[in-house]
């Protein structure tokens, strides 16, 4: 294989990577953003990237859905808090607080598709309210 195959077979490795991402950011539920964004901002705490986390984080932040106002307004202190962390160079704090809160979305995500069909007779729904809106 010479240089111009191995190129070719690079970008085409690269170019299926970054069109799977789509599609699966493009078939997410916006729980699973939510959770995909947190992903993003623990992996770049873990690596000490502060642009990345950042930005991630940012993201979460300005998704909040302040419909609800109470919840919205815990999580945005608790990503404004986050950032300053951040700023500090005190990844550590900030992955804690991360990793918990990536926790409970994995978990409320799972009692939602765990949630039957509407008009099973023998089941109440429970409606988990969306706080962030993708």
């Amino acid at each position: 294989m010479n240089a111009t195959e191995k190129e070719d077979e690079v970008y085409q490795s690269h170019y299926f990577t970054q069109e799977y991402r789509t599609q699966d950011v493009m078939s997410a539920s916006p729980v699973r953003l939510v959770i995909m964004a947190y992903d993003v901002a623990i992996r770049a705490c873990r690596q000490q990237d502060f642009e990345r986390a950042t930005r991630a984080i940012t993201l979460l932040r300005d998704a909040l859905n302040f419909d609800y106002a109470e919840v919205a307004a815990g999580l945005f202190r608790l990503y404004q808090w986050c950032l300053e962390c951040l700023r500090a160079g005190d990844y550590q704090s900030a992955l804690n607080v991360l990793v918990e809160l990536r926790e409970a979305w994995a978990e409320a995500e799972k009692k939602i598709s765990a949630t039957p069909a509407p008009g099973d007779p023998l089941v109440v729904r429970t409606m988990v309210p969306q706080y962030a809106s993708a």
